[in-house]
Order: C-alpha cells, then sequence, then structure tokens
C-alpha cells in the first residue's frame, strides 16, 4: 500500500501545489495589472504563466522524484527527460519576462514622443525588435547548449570539440559568410537609422512600407497589399529611395499635356480652388507652370505639397482628376487634338500603279465598259 501512495503523493502533490502557486501568482499579477492602468507590464508578465508553471512541475518533481521510488530501473532517463524540461521551461520563461520589460519600455517611450517625433519612435521600435530576436536567439543557444552537456557522451567529447574550435569556426566563417554579412547588416540598420519599421520606401521601382526587420530578412508591404521580402544587406549595398528620413513633408508633381491655346492662368486659379477643397493639402505651398513644349502640345506642370507620402498621393489623384474634368467642361479646346489633313501625292504614279489627278485622288481604270477600281 505504501509503494502505491508514495508516488501518488509524490506526483500528485507537486502537480496540485505547482497549480496553486501558478493560480495565486496570475491572481496577483491579474490584481496589479488591474490598479497600475500606466503601465502594462504586469499584464504582459501574465503572459508566462504557461513556462512559469512548466517550470514549478519540473522543478518539483526533479527534486521529489527519488522519494517516489518509482520506476527505478527508468530513473536516470526521467530524471535526464525532467531536467531537459527544467531548462527548457526557464529558457522560455525568461524570454517571456525580457519581452514584457521591453514592451513595457518602448510602450512608455512611444506614449510619451508619439506626437512629437515619430520618426524617433519607428527608430526604437526598430531597435526593439532585433534587440529582442538578438536576446531570444543567445537564450535558445544557451538553453540547447546546457541541455547537450546534460548528456555524458557530449561532455566526453566537450575537450576535443574545443580544440578544433578555431578549425571548426573558420569553416562556418566561410559557410556562413552570406548568413553573417545579413546579420551584421540587421545591427547596421538597427542602429545606423538607415531604415525603421513604418518607413515609406521605393525598392526596385516598388513602393511600400516597411512591416518587419529581422538579422536576417527585410520585408516591404506595397500599396497592392503584396510582401516583398529581400535581405537586409541589400539595403547596406544598394541604394533606395526612403520618403520617412527627415520630415515627412512631401512635394509632388502632376502632370498634363495640353493644347497650346490652354489657359494657364485660369489653371492656376482651379489649382487653387480644388486644393482648398481638397483636406489632405497640407496648405504649404503650391505652383503651375509651362515646363516643356513639342510642335503640338505643352507640358504643364502642378506642383502641390502635402504633411506626408500617403497624403501626397491623395492630392496628386485628386488634382489631375479634377482638374482635367475641369477642362473637358469648360475650355474643351485645350485638350490635345490630332491635325490631320489630306494626303498629297507625288505627281508621278504611286505603286500600285494609280496615276494621281489634279486634285490627288487616283484616275481610275476601265474594264468591259465600266469603271471600278484596280484591285
Amino acid at each position: 500500500m505504501e509503494n502505491l501512495l508514495r508516488p501518488l503523493i509524490v506526483v500528485g502533490g507537486s502537480v496540485v501545489l505547482t497549480l496553486v502557486i501558478g493560480w495565486a501568482t496570475d491572481f496577483l499579477l491579474r490584481k496589479a495589472d488591474e490598479r497600475h492602468h500606466e503601465t502594462p507590464l504586469w499584464g504582459l508578465l501574465r503572459r508566462g504563466r504557461i513556462p512559469y508553471q512548466l517550470l514549478l512541475c519540473a522543478a518539483l518533481l526533479r527534486g521529489s522524484y527519488d522519494e517516489a521510488q518509482l520506476l527505478e530501473s527508468r530513473r536516470e532517463g526521467i530524471g535526464q527527460a525532467l531536467t531537459l524540461v527544467l531548462i527548457g521551461s526557464a529558457a522560455w520563461l525568461v524570454i517571456r519576462i525580457a519581452s514584457a520589460i521591453v514592451e513595457t519600455s518602448y510602450t512608455r517611450y512611444a506614449n510619451a514622443r508619439a506626437h512629437r517625433d515619430p520618426a524617433r519612435v519607428r527608430r526604437v521600435r526598430t531597435q526593439v525588435t532585433l534587440i529582442m530576436r538578438v536576446v531570444s536567439a543567445i537564450v535558445g543557444v544557451v538553453a540547447a547548449a546546457s541541455m547537450l552537456l546534460t548528456f555524458p557522451a557530449f561532455r566526453a567529447a566537450g575537450a576535443s570539440l574545443l580544440a578544433s574550435a578555431g578549425i571548426l569556426g573558420i569553416v562556418a566563417g566561410v559557410a556562413a559568410q552570406s548568413t553573417l554579412s545579413n546579420m551584421f547588416a540587421g545591427f547596421q540598420i538597427a542602429f545606423g537609422d538607415m531604415v525603421r519599421i513604418g518607413d515609406t520606401v521605393v525598392v526596385d521601382g516598388e513602393w511600400g512600407t516597411v512591416e518587419e526587420i529581422t538579422l536576417t530578412f527585410l520585408t516591404v508591404r506595397t500599396w497592392d497589399e503584396r510582401r516583398i521580402t529581400m535581405p537586409v544587406s541589400y539595403f547596406t549595398s544598394k541604394p533606395f529611395e526612403n520618403w520617412s528620413r527627415g520630415t515627412p513633408q512631401m512635394t509632388g508633381t502632376v502632370f498634363w499635356h495640353l493644347d497650346h491655346t490652354a489657359p494657364v492662368d485660369a489653371m492656376r486659379e482651379k489649382l487653387r480652388d480644388i486644393l482648398r477643397q481638397c483636406p489632405a493639402w497640407d496648405g504649404r505651398a503650391y505652383d503651375l507652370s509651362v515646363t516643356d513644349t513639342t510642335p503640338n502640345t505643352m507640358q504643364v506642370r502642378a506642383l502641390v505639397t502635402a504633411k506626408d507620402a500617403d497624403d501626397i498621393w491623395t492630392v496628386r489623384v485628386t488634382v489631375r482628376e479634377q482638374m482635367v474634368g475641369w477642362l473637358a467642361d469648360e475650355h474643351p479646346y485645350a485638350l490635345p487634338r490630332v491635325n490631320t489633313a489630306d494626303a498629297i501625292l507625288p505627281p508621278s504614279q504611286n505603286q500600285n500603279g494609280h496615276r494621281p489627278s489634279q486634285d490627288g485622288v487616283p484616275h481610275q481604270r476601265r474594264f468591259h465598259g465600266s469603271t471600278r477600281p484596280e484591285r
């Protein structure tokens, strides 16, 4: 009877104690979150309740397993498994706690500077994201190494691995040259303020917004909801347009090809009226000028301003559409036209054998007393 109750008490007691401690900790964190609305730290710490309970359970079972006297022949294997679970859950919990602390710090910073310096907030967000990825990678590597060192075979091979670490490092460096270059490029982007999450960029002729930055790749979300993924080393080795650098204010252009008789002065007044009714125009400046001419048309350019890239697009399409509609309704003669005239053939016969008449119309040949054109 004792042999049956002992493992039941040990294992059951560990599980029950884990659930009680986990519930009590979660209850305290929930109460703290309700009292402190100014910080999301306590609510974010609740995300770690699963690895926390797993860590508690593994630690309790690992410490009391010898007292249970259960499966004596499998003691080493079960102890090894509990140790691996203990290391893995501890690494998981450390990552969750670090993520909660970093995200809380970023949230406070963003709330304080979101309206005054949005570019700085995006820069810090990019740095925080990459730092968390580095921390997660380091904790994962340390946890994996700790798990491997729990096996006697790996401990015995540790000396030989350390002896050949120099050669392995050279080989790994050559083999992972591209990966390492992308990793260092990721740090350069994060702390060099080249491009940030939320920036509007133009890459290979594609306009979009930076959606994600990792240590090895960067994702750009285009205006039509496509995702362009490219290595981060691209942004350190090739030129690209970053419309969010400095101030987000932008100046846009709108072009029309019109007839030479187009009323330019009236178009300037109409441009002013269109911009005054366009909410996306920031009111800084506007202009309309004739920038080029051809034998048939002239090129008219309008300059407009807006507070960011999204608004400048709205202003440009609004001005283009309403100006064309106004010209078509009020000044149709200003729209480009194609001048045509009757062709004048040379005095000699053309290649089909037609002999032109005085008015340029070819003479017709007679067939059996009737007149019809030659086929």
